[in-house]
């Protein structure tokens, strides 16, 4: 875990520490009368508190200490500060204004006015807003804030195993310990992190929360500032605890009008087709509250720590962002995504922006085809190495789509997203990319984007490379492009003002010597990895060989999807990570392009018998190689 990241969660869960709740029994031994102040504060049953202390862990090798200072100073009102050497925030909520501060980027955002309830930093209650069912913490926390401190300490003693070493003078359960060095103070450690608190009943003079010398004051919306803490707590308490809700979810079909979600091996599948209008108004119905999840986790979790990091307002960075390539996004796309936002209940130009959300993979990618596989057929693997941590495996979604008018395709994705970033179309081409550098340079076509045109406009190679060719690019990306009636692939490396292919056995400086009928891109120890496979099982390369290509570590820990392209059968095989695995160490399932879409309601006839006849075509080429 990087320190950015762990001080991230250390704010948001934090937050978490208000409950109004009733009287506490009777003190009945040490263990009680430790925990007692704690509970008393953190439970609501004292109107004011001060908690003060550290968080001492090894982060990255070294250890690092987060100060941390909450006080409560009634229903409406708090401060908390975090400060770390690189990090710090501080959060000022007062009845009509609340400040969100970043003294290290000298820059406070400040909210004016009421807010909605719903979604709000009012003490009262906020332990309930901040939890959700899809967290074991909401169970763990609710648990012991309704409970007195002597029904704490007896649940310690009975199920957590707790026991008083006299020796030490501390309590302690396997690997963990707590001590009271005196009334009101508090010492944990876990294996290798130390938590020191103290709490007292006395509080000093609440500071003006918009007095903030030497610090540039931005105002902003307090509901979108609240909204944004709230929701930013909410959703990491689900990715750094999820609760069977999220590990083990419910796999229920679900059927609406142009659309339908089923469960295929455990993996979501939703097949969506009609219209733009139609097809984003499915996608909205059939998975609004996985879509939900994914907007949280972006704009909410991840915004939130983005901010912390660049002391910029996400929000802003993005619909900026936003503004200078809506001019290189197709009507359609924007028609579906409107009708999506619209199913979801949320603001259209919100979900609009979030959807170039900028992907800046770290991933690898291959084409194998002729002497390099078993019969020659072409396998394509693609694996996407991006933030598991913000918990977008919780809406992972493989989507059939057929909108009218277009190249019906497989796009593994994320519910709330309908550009691609991993494809296979109807006509047996695939995609895959791979981020670089350059974000910010946003003067052109979004990436995801340039991938769905190519799955729903190209039937050739040739096509995706003029698509790529003739149309503004952003940042720098990387690309396996390959077609599976001709068993062609090519490497592609794209800038904003440069674009070059790489054959197949070409020799690349970046890349190394050529492989022969190979296409292979990665960087690092898992280009070396990957090359070193391609080159040991060459001409044994089958569909599970293909799959073990992108084992780790050619995978890394932060793999969130791998697939693997068999495009001249229309056959993807597709597996997502969970929790605790990267998608590399989680079964694949089997999905079958063609067959997903001749069951839909109004299947695409033409589309089908045309890529049925040019794939036996092309079957019949490869054996004649």
């Amino acid at each position: 875990m990087s320190l950015h990241r762990w001080f991230c969660s250390m704010l948001l869960l934090v937050l978490s520490v208000s409950h109004s709740l009733g009287a506490s029994n009777p003190v009945v031994d040490p263990l009680t009368e430790g925990l007692r102040p704690f509970l008393e504060a953190l439970g609501g049953r004292q109107a004011q508190f001060e908690l003060k202390g550290s968080v001492k862990l090894p982060i990255d090798g070294k250890e690092q200490t987060v100060a941390l200072q909450l006080v409560r100073f009634d229903d409406e009102s708090f401060d908390l500060t975090l400060t770390h050497s690189d990090y710090a925030v501080s959060i000022r909520r007062r009845r009509d204004v609340t400040t969100f501060a970043l003294p290290l980027h000298h820059v406070a955002y400040v909210g004016h006015g009421a807010v909605d309830s719903t979604d709000c930093l009012k003490v009262s209650g906020l332990t309930n807003r901040l939890l959700s069912s899809g967290s074991q913490v909401a169970s763990i926390v609710s648990l012991f804030l309704q409970a007195d401190a002597n029904a704490v300490s007896v649940a310690l003693r009975t199920f957590a195993g707790v026991e008083y070493d006299a020796d030490a003078k501390r309590w302690k359960s396997g690997k963990i310990s707590l001590g009271f060095p005196s009334p009101g103070n508090l010492n944990v450690v876990v294996q290798d992190a130390r938590i020191d608190l103290s709490v007292v009943g006395s509080v000093s003079e609440m500071p003006d929360a918009v007095d903030w010398p030497d610090m540039k004051v931005v105002e902003i919306d307090r509901e979108e500032l609240e909204r944004q803490l709230v929701r930013g707590v909410r959703r990491a308490s689900e990715i750094l605890a999820p609760s069977p809700l999220l590990t083990n979810p419910p796999q229920s079909t679900r059927k609406v009008a142009n659309g339908e979600l089923r469960w295929i091996d455990g993996q979501r599948v939703a097949l969506l087709h009609g219209s733009p209008e139609e097809v984003g108004h499915a996608h909205g119905e059939l998975l609004k509250v996985e879509a939900g999840r994914c907007i949280d986790s972006v704009l909410y979790t991840f915004g939130t720590a983005q901010t912390i990091r660049t002391g910029r307002w996400f929000r802003s960075d993005l619909e900026a962002a936003y503004q200078r390539l809506s001019p290189h996004i197709p009507d359609r796309h924007k028609r579906e995504t409107r009708a999506m936002a619209a199913a979801l209940d949320l603001d259209p130009e919100l979900v609009e922006a979030l959807n170039v959300f900028p992907e800046l993979f770290h991933c690898s990618g291959f084409a194998v085809f002729g002497k390099a596989t078993v019969g020659g057929k072409l396998y394509h693997g693609r694996v996407l190495d991006y933030m598991t941590t913000i918990g977008l495996q919780d809406s992972a979604t493989t989507f059939i789509v057929n909108v009218d008018g277009q190249i019906p395709f497989a796009n593994v994705g994320y519910a709330g997203f309908i550009g691609s970033v991993s494809g296979m179309n109807a006509k047996a081409i695939s995609l895959g990319e791979m981020g670089g550098r350059g974000e910010g340079q946003w003067d052109g076509v979004p990436m995801a984007t340039l991938m769905r045109r190519a799955l729903e406009e190209c039937s050739t190679l040739e096509e995706v490379m003029a698509l790529w060719k003739n149309n503004p690019r952003t940042c720098e990306y990387y690309y396996v492009f390959a077609d599976g009636k001709t068993n062609r692939a090519v490497g592609v490396s794209a800038l904003p003002d440069s674009i070059e292919f790489i054959l197949p056995g070409q020799t690349h400086p970046r890349l190394g010597d050529g492989i022969e009928d190979a296409v292979v891109l990665s960087a690092g120890s898992r280009l070396e990895k990957l090359r070193e496979r391609v080159t040991q099982k060459h001409g044994q390369i089958d569909a599970e060989v293909g799959k073990w290509l992108m084992s780790r570590p050619v995978a890394m820990k932060s793999n969130l999807h791998n697939v693997l392209f068999v495009p001249a059968d229309g056959i993807l095989y597709v597996a997502n990570a969970d929790h605790k695995h990267p998608a590399a160490e989680r079964p694949y399932a089997k999905l079958d392009l063609r067959k997903l879409l001749s069951s839909m309601d109004e299947p695409p006839a033409a589309a089908l018998k045309s890529t049925s006849s040019e794939s036996a075509s092309s079957e019949s080429a490869a054996s004649n190689q």
